[in-house]
């Protein structure tokens, strides 16, 4: 390199900066939106930010595998390094075609996420970067290398550095540093190691092979044998503290063939099909689970219609009403808490806010109720894709040792919805009916994002990852609840899904069998593009909205048309053949109760279900007309006999509220009452041949006579019949519970575009050269250095402004806002009058006033400064 070029090569991350184009800045800011909250004052801020440990940790764990490989070499390399040592740590002595073809996109990558800079022959890695991946006693390397032969040696005693060159036939030298360079430079040169090498014995090679891979550290004894002394003598094992001994990283990279991974993965690993199946038959099972979603939600709604489970103290369900949900639901306990977290993150369901504080539907649900079947469906599908509470954490134990239950706190995993997200894009791009190999979606999640992040990764030396983190589990349970929602069919992404998260059109699929079976083991998926998907602005509600619209219009017509009659059988039940008109159901549901659910819906009718309709308003003659509208087989004798038998009594007698009384016109009916030793309890007596009354309340007075076999009526306090109708009881209005984001929002285009402007205007303010004061300093008469706020007197603070008035130069002014806050800038002064100056401010871009009063000094510019 030339002296010119050396001049010219950045000397700090900032300058790197510095000399990026606005394209290539809004990269950074875009892939790393911490740095861009709030926006920095000028690059060199930006330059620190980008370096703080936070910052750099979430950087680093964003990135996937074969990138932190490539950061995890830097780290272990001469600092700076050049393109070719890194190519010779991460392809080896071989030179691996794959890694080779890979290594310019990571660089890149590292580069331009501010985490490397420098040109090619002077590659260095972010100080905090290197620290936290660089290898140490504490927190060995993911690359399994020790320290360097000069770190290893830096508490030994010169004499002994001297006799290991002695022992591997250097010439002594006359001071350690020296001598540890020559020891370096024996152990990276190849040729000269194997010779060395090859006069060691068996023994001695299988031990150098133990440690070859890492950990680099073992244990020897105060008199080791004579193959260990062997290594000792030759400063191939070197101590590090009593009894402990390290493989020299140059000594491992040479048995290692110059390769700093054990496995480089250059290339993601790709999604397998496990089985292909016809499209139409993935669409219609997906609508077929879609509808079943409906019915379910929809079930458990009604079931907390009139008030649900009670919410705990520290917020949340039960495990008893957990378990009694799921029990009414037919479904385990694990799904039936991904129902109710579905339902309540959709607002459909929320705490009542009373005093005995339950859970109940909202107002949102009756509005959902009406929306056409698909649009309901999507709004539950967009809901489950954006969440960040993850009922599959439901059961589990938060820091606290606390069992975390559902509809309570902590459940949200601020990962969720990017790991949902990819998941279904990796479905996406399978051919069209492709069912995906669990495990090859599992590897390839982690290849894309490493599973523990680099902390987590020293602490065993190792870059493996396990199957129990939270981003595996995650992506199992979106495969099976994508499949519990439709959005999937048979495991295959389904069309209204692929459209939810805005797909484009899938590849043909290979060709099947009539059957639509697969004819042989799915395929692997062939890999497009070997980067992480770009870091992208999330959706806006718009187009979160024409994605779910897209998707209900999809799913329409997949639905079958909803029917409006049911079968009537002798045995007092009806069975609907398929999903029924809203009003239908919604009447059948009262007066019957559901036996059994699946293709078809098969309804009871007993005394309980036909007084419960009675209860709601209806007459035993709206319960005949009903039925025989809806019926498609003549209405069996038995079931009207039942609604006759049931309406005959219903009613006769009359419950209000005394503390309660009973009330019928049938004197020898309260006899009958008074006699039975089973309303002992109710606490009866009678106020007048037709009227008795009782220490229980209405509700408990109703239940009671119920429980001996009476059908009685509530009573309101003008003698009217109370209808009890399922919808009485609704929250008052709430807001579906917002995700927490995952860090930082990514930055839209407008956002970024200003604040590279910004972040231009004030690096410009900060590095412009300035005229010497009169102090013969930069930056006025106290003499301050460039950099800080200049300091001139309010006279000549007025004065250079005219001045720049009238000569058009740009100036360099402190300033301190109503807050308080000082920044510098600067300004080309346009017009001075009234104790304000009106001028173009390069630091924001656009035409400013300032009052004089808060302008701490003023500074003319360099005539150079460009």
């Amino acid at each position: 390199m030339s002296t010119e070029e050396k001049s010219a090569a950045p000397r700090s991350l900032a300058e790197a900066l510095r000399v990026r184009d606005d394209v290539s800045l809004a990269a950074l800011l875009r892939s790393r939106p911490d740095l861009i909250t709030p926006v920095p004052t000028d690059l060199t801020q930006l330059a620190t930010r980008a370096g703080t440990r936070a910052s750099v940790v979430r950087a680093l764990e964003r990135l996937d595998r074969f990138a932190l490989q490539t950061a995890e070499a830097l780290a272990v390399a001469p600092d700076p390094a050049s393109y070719g040592e890194l190519l010779g740590l991460m392809a080896g002595d071989e030179e691996d075609p794959a890694v080779a073809a890979a290594l310019p996109r990571a660089a890149a990558l590292l580069r331009e996420q501010a985490l490397v800079w420098g040109a090619d022959d002077r590659l260095r890695l972010v100080r905090t970067a290197r620290e936290l991946l660089a290898p140490s006693p504490q927190h060995p390397s993911p690359t399994g290398l020790g320290p360097t032969v000069r770190e290893a040696t830096a508490g030994m005693s010169p004499g002994r550095i001297q006799e290991i060159l002695a022992a591997v036939g250097l010439p002594s030298t006359h001071d350690s540093v020296s001598a540890v360079s020559a020891l370096g430079g024996l152990f990276a040169d190849r040729r000269r190691m194997a010779a060395l090498l090859a006069g060691l014995p068996a023994e001695s090679r299988e031990v150098l092979d133990r440690l070859v891979w890492g950990p680099p550290y073992g244990q020897v004894t105060h008199d080791p044998a004579a193959h260990l002394r062997a290594l000792l003598d030759r400063g191939l094992l070197l101590p590090t503290a009593p009894g402990t001994v390290v493989l020299p990283r140059e000594v491992a990279l040479h048995l290692r063939a110059g390769r700093a991974h054990r496995a480089p993965e250059p290339v993601p690993p790709p999604v397998e099909a496990a089985a292909t199946h016809r499209p139409q038959v993935v669409d219609a099972t997906a609508a077929g689970q879609a509808l079943a979603a409906l019915a379910t939600v929809d079930e458990l709604l009604k079931e907390w219609d009139e008030g649900g489970p009670s919410v705990l103290r520290a917020g949340g369900l039960s495990v008893r009403d957990l378990k009694r949900t799921a029990v009414a639901l037919d479904v385990p306990e694990p799904v039936a808490a991904f129902w109710v977290e579905l339902a309540y993150g959709a607002g459909l369901i929320a705490s009542d806010g009373e005093a005995d504080e339950r859970y109940a539907a909202t107002p949102a649900y009756d509005e959902w109720r009406e929306l056409p079947p698909a649009e309901r469906w999507a709004r539950l599908a967009g809901t489950w894709l954006t969440a960040t509470r993850t009922p599959g954490v439901v059961g589990g134990r938060d820091a606290k040792d606390r069992t975390l239950s559902a509809l309570g706190p902590n459940l949200d995993r601020s990962a969720a919805p990017e790991v949902r997200h990819r998941v279904l894009a990796l479905l996406a791009g399978l051919p069209e009916g492709a069912s995906p190999v669990a495990e090859s979606v599992l590897a390839r999640l982690r290849w894309e994002r490493p599973l523990r992040g680099p902390q987590q990764q020293r602490e065993t030396g190792s870059g493996e990852a396990r199957d129990d983190d939270l981003r595996s589990r995650i992506a199992r349970w979106t495969l099976s609840e994508a499949e519990l929602l439709g959005v999937t069919g048979r495991g295959a992404l389904a069309a209204p899904g692929r459209a939810l998260i805005g797909a484009p059109e899938p590849p043909r699929p290979a060709t099947t069998d009539d059957a639509g079976e697969p004819e042989g083991p799915g395929d692997k998926l062939p890999v497009h593009h070997h980067r992480t998907p770009p870091v992208t602005a999330p959706p806006s509600p718009a187009e979160r909205a024409a994605a779910t619209a897209t998707a209900a219009r999809l799913l329409a017509p997949l639905f079958p048309e909803p029917l409006d009659h049911v079968l009537l059988q002798a045995d007092l039940t009806a069975v609907a053949p398929g999903p029924l008109e809203q009003e239908l159901a919604d009447v059948l549901g009262v007066l019957a109760d559901v036996e059994s659910k699946g293709g078809a819906t098969v309804y009871r009718f007993t005394p309980g279900s036909v007084r419960r309709a009675l209860d709601a308003g209806r007459s035993a003659a709206d319960l005949h007309a009903f039925l025989a509208r809806h019926s498609r087989t003549p209405v069996p004798q038995p079931l009207t006999y039942l609604i006759d038998d049931v309406a005959r009594r219903h009613g006769r007698l009359r419950v209000g509220a005394a503390s309660a009384y009973v009330r019928c016109d049938d004197d020898a009916t309260l006899d009958e009452i008074l006699a039975d030793k089973r309303a002992a309890g109710l606490g009866l007596r009678r106020l007048a041949p037709t009227v008795l009354a009782a220490q229980a309340d209405p509700a408990a007075l109703l239940e009671g006579l119920r429980a001996i076999g009476f059908a009685p009526a509530a009573e309101s306090a003008a003698g009217d019949v109370l209808i009890a109708r399922a919808d009485s009881h609704r929250t008052p209005p709430r807001a579906a519970p917002e995700p927490v984001p995952d860090g930082p929002p990514a930055p839209d285009d407008t956002l970024l575009a200003a604040a590279i402007r910004a972040v231009r205007a004030g690096d410009l303010a900060s590095t412009t050269p300035r005229k010497p004061g009169p102090a013969g300093e930069d930056g006025g008469e106290d003499g301050a250095p460039g950099g800080t706020l200049p300091r001139t007197g309010a006279a000549e603070t007025l004065a250079t402004m005219q001045a720049a008035v009238l000569t058009g130069e740009a100036l360099w002014i402190g300033y301190v806002n109503a807050e308080g806050a000082a920044s510098q800038r600067v300004i080309a002064p346009i017009r001075v009058e009234g104790g304000f100056v009106t001028a173009y401010d390069h630091t924001a871009d656009e035409v400013r006033t300032y009052p004089l009063h808060r302008v701490t000094g003023v500074a003319e510019l360099a005539d150079d400064a460009g």
